[in-house]
């Protein structure tokens, strides 16, 4: 989205009592405190609100640890959902439940299907070129079926190789006016347009809410002192129990904005 987006529904996704028996692969495995992640969670909500975005829940699913991070389990497009194959296994128990909440907001729909994996975390959408990370979740034929079916609504899918990160928008994301912020050293820089240097790791993670309001984690001190330098209007939120299972601001809802 872009910073003439209008606000619209947040999808979002409570997190499960079992969250710390997710899945973690770049980072050591830390102990989650259930109760503090809950709190996060809501205020992390009520952040979107005050944003004017509509937060609406997906149904919970407290067997599957990493449900929270609903972004992986579906892509929002213009007014098509393509529901995605996530590249674990175990994951893949997400997208049913993720599926019925987006019928439910009148959504058009689509899948990935096998042999394609696409976790919804390695997709960058800026302006009509939608970024997709590959080489981690995501392989090239998932990446191949998202270009065929984003194509008839005008957008181009580039792919992106990936370092040792977990997914694209783990290293890189976008602020409102389309310029990439993060760590280019874990991407095939050379596949995206000049990035902005984010100097720390949770500065990587900005979620443009529409206009000059962007979302990002309280960790990011000398982000949050830039980019509001910059005259960005920034909204820091607490998510440390997210962090800890390799979550961010961008994984824990999808902005479906107004038409």
């Amino acid at each position: 989205m872009d910073g003439h987006t209008s606000p619209g529904l947040a999808l979002t996704r409570r997190p499960s009592p079992r969250m710390e028996q997710g899945i973690v692969t770049h980072v050591p495995r830390s102990p989650v405190d259930p109760v503090l992640a809950m709190r996060q969670f809501v205020i992390y909500q009520e952040a979107l609100a005050s944003a004017g975005w509509r937060v609406v829940e997906a149904e919970p699913a407290p067997d599957l640890p990493d449900s929270v991070f609903v972004e992986d389990a579906v892509v929002v497009c213009e007014d098509l959902a393509v529901l995605t194959r996530p590249g674990a296994e175990e994951r893949r128990g997400e997208v049913e439940g993720v599926e019925a909440a987006v019928r439910s907001l009148g959504l058009r729909v689509a899948r990935v299907e096998a042999p394609g994996t696409l976790d919804g975390g390695d997709v960058l959408q800026v302006g009509e070129t939608v970024y997709v990370g590959v080489g981690g979740r995501t392989n090239a034929e998932g990446a191949g079926q998202l270009a065929r079916l984003l194509k008839p609504l005008g957008r181009e899918v580039r792919r992106v190789a990936l370092g040792s990160v977990l997914h694209l928008k783990s290293a890189v994301t976008a602020l409102p006016d389309g310029t990439l912020i993060g760590l280019p050293e874990l991407v095939d820089a050379g596949a995206l347009p000049p990035i902005r240097r984010a100097p720390e790791e949770p500065g990587a993670h900005v979620l443009p809410l529409g206009g000059r309001d962007v979302l990002v984690s309280a960790a990011a001190h000398a982000t949050i002192h830039e980019l509001t330098a910059d005259h960005w209007r920034v909204l820091p939120v607490d998510v440390s129990e997210f962090e800890r299972m390799e979550g961010c601001v961008t994984c824990l809802s999808v902005l479906v904005p107004g038409r």
